[in-house]
């Protein structure tokens, strides 16, 4: 086999795929490599308290504001059915030290293992009830609680109390309906603060709080429709009024495979328009790795196949590379690994900037704890090691052009998983798509995070009793539904409000109050919708720090309203609003320096002042005259005037 260039390699087998942008993607694209996509949409619930114990919910500390240290060290236990989950045994492997930063307010001896759960909240308990029933869901005769294992260190039990609340039911998108599968109510997870070697830090003060997660069929068939129907569920949530909202209480699973392929989970999306790109990109991932098991059956059978590994003296070799210097200097070993049969796939496409080796670095930085920049090989895109050392690297290993190198550096402690971790990425190949969870990027690129939970992971809580739901419970609950998510949508379609205006009114919950202005106050509803969702969208995102009361803005209408004042004032009012929250609105008018004036003695200014600016020049037009006579009377005009009338009249 002839060496390839490895830069060319890449472009070459990204072509060979098929790989188009997500801008320039079809239907047809998806339909060729079997896009399919689900959803597993969490929310955080508005209580007092948290889930299973009586600390406050909502209260953040700081990184580095923390009373105490907890330091643990995490075992897998056997499931119910007497087996052990993979990812448990995973992350067992990384033999992680895990250290919590707790906080008086925000944590007690439940967060920490220490004393079993209280009752379930109730609180939590409506809310999850209440969204299930506005999903239309079927809800179940009895809660009974799970444990969920998570031996990442998230939660210092080791394992997650969840619930399932609700089963089946659907959503409605443009055009089709997504199957629901379940919702269910548990606590959250600790707040990552560091990942570094064998060492991981959280703060506690997330943990515990009350989430709903709701989970979709793998339906959507295109990146498009998976955000549609994450922003529905999440629009649907927000619509109770009883979620939080903000950084973090909101966070999507985002569920893709391929034909072919097999379920990969990318973890813990927190924008949602991130998730067309992550789902793009994941699926041609897949189509990738797929391509590259068929490359290897023709080469070679996966039980004839083995990894050879030997140790490097650095001394025996002129190694420019800064991070193998420096690992020298720490003195830690230095490994290199012929991979038979793998010439030319290291370099092989499989994601926008990221090679096939780029699996096997993120593992060895997970699983090995081995910090990046952790390997280098025979087919890097960029050269760091001299192509006359992995020469002498194929001679020691008897290879030839149809194998590839890996050279790795490492503590002496964690060689062997290094070893064992790299075989076995290796090995995968062979099989075409692994099981795994994986973190994205805001590129749309992600990186393996850890193996794929499975079912031996869910075991019964032995702590908390069965709660049963009875018919008379659900009907009280039934009446403080809200109006179904498609029935707002549908109504401010009705009304003309743009498109671009719905996220921000459904994701802040606005429509009530939008619907109580327009019928209480009788006022235009596309006037109405457009300044909530671009107005004050826009002074809202000036003022992120700020909290205002939504009552407010609808004294603000009612008054300008009463006062017979044009509402062309009410953005300058409503910054005034978020400077001084507390300020009445006659001050607001004060400040402003707003003075009364009849509509006619302004109209009586526009014969002199369009005689004043009139085109002096050929190339001046009658729109830069109306534009000059406005700036003149914009002043004496707003809140006397409608601008867009003036103008008319100009």
């Amino acid at each position: 086999m002839k060496k390839r260039n490895p830069r060319q390699n890449f472009e070459e087998t990204k072509n060979a795929i098929g790989y188009v942008a997500r801008k320039e993607a079809t239907q047809k694209d998806y339909d060729r490599i079997g896009f399919m996509s689900g959803l597993e949409v969490h929310q955080q619930l508005l209580t007092k308290r948290k889930l299973f114990c009586r600390c406050p919910a909502g209260i953040y500390q700081k990184p580095d504001e923390f009373d105490a240290e907890l330091i643990r060290h995490m075992r897998p236990t056997l499931s119910e059915l007497g087996e052990y989950d993979g990812t448990a045994l995973m992350e067992f492997r990384t033999q992680k030290e895990i250290i919590y930063r707790i906080a008086h307010p925000t944590a007690c001896t439940y967060d920490v293992d220490d004393t079993p759960p209280f009752p379930i909240d109730r609180e939590a308990l409506d809310i999850a009830l209440e969204v299930a029933l506005t999903s239309r869901m079927n809800i179940v005769g009895e809660v009974h609680i799970t444990r969920k294992q998570y031996l990442d260190g998230s939660i210092p039990t080791g394992f997650q109390r969840t619930a399932i609340v609700g089963i089946g039911g659907e959503i409605p998108l443009k055009n089709k309906k997504v199957r629901l599968i379940q919702m269910s109510v548990e606590e959250d997870s600790c707040r990552e603060v560091s990942d570094i070697g064998h060492q991981r830090i959280y703060r506690t003060d997330r943990l515990g709080m009350p989430l709903i997660e709701t989970v979709t069929y793998p339906d959507m068939k295109n990146p498009d429709e998976v955000r549609e129907a994450c922003d529905y569920i999440r629009f649907l949530n927000r619509s109770t009024g009883k979620v939080r909202t903000g950084i973090g209480a909101g966070r999507e699973d985002v569920n893709v495979s391929c034909a072919g392929g097999t379920r990969v989970e990318i973890k813990g999306v927190a924008r949602t328009k991130w998730i067309p790109e992550l789902t793009h990109v994941e699926a041609f991932r897949q189509w990738a790795l797929l391509a590259i098991r068929e490359e290897l059956k023709k080469r070679t059978a996966k039980e004839d196949w083995k990894m050879q590994a030997i140790e490097l003296n650095p001394k025996d070799f002129h190694f420019y590379y800064v991070p193998i210097q420096e690992a020298m200097e720490r003195k830690e070993k230095l490994y290199a690994v012929n991979l038979p049969k793998f010439g030319g796939l290291l370099s092989h496409f499989t994601q926008p900037t990221k090679p096939f080796y780029d699996e096997f670095t993120n593992r060895l930085k997970v699983i090995a704890c081995i910090e990046k920049p952790n390997m280098a090989t025979s087919e890097d895109i960029d050269d760091v090691i001299s192509n006359n050392v992995f020469e002498r690297l194929q001679t020691l290993f008897n290879a030839n052009e149809e194998d590839a190198q890996i050279i790795f550096w490492s503590p002496e402690a964690d060689v062997k998983t290094a070893l064992e971790t790299i075989e076995e990425r290796a090995l995968m190949s062979f099989d075409g798509v692994p099981n795994e969870t994986r973190k994205s990027f805001v590129d749309g690129t992600t990186i393996f995070e850890r193996v794929l939970p499975g079912a031996d992971r869910m075991y019964p809580d032995t702590d908390s009793a069965p709660i049963p739901i009875l018919s008379s419970y659900i009907e009280e609950l039934r009446k403080n539904i809200p109006d179904e998510v498609v029935e707002r949508y549908a109504q401010l379609v009705k009304w003309n409000v743009p498109q671009d205006c719905y996220n921000y009114i459904f994701t802040h919950n606005f429509f009530p109050l939008i619907k109580t202005i327009v019928e209480e106050l009788k006022l235009n509803p596309k006037r109405v919708g457009v300044f909530f969702g671009q107005k004050l969208k826009h002074l809202h995102g000036q003022h992120k720090k700020i909290t205002f009361q939504p009552q407010r803005i609808y004294d603000l209408f009612a008054f300008l309203q009463q006062e017979k004042i044009d509402f062309s004032i009410i953005c300058k009012m409503l910054q005034q609003m978020f400077l001084y929250p507390k300020m009445d609105f006659n001050t607001m008018l004060g400040n402003l320096k707003f003075k009364k004036v009849d509509p006619k003695e302004i109209e009586a200014k526009i014969p002199a002042l369009s005689e004043k600016f009139a085109p002096r020049r050929k190339d001046t037009n009658a729109q830069d005259k109306v534009n000059a006579v406005m700036g003149q009377l914009r002043i004496l005009s707003e809140g006397n005037v409608h601008l867009a009338e003036l103008a008319k009249k100009i």
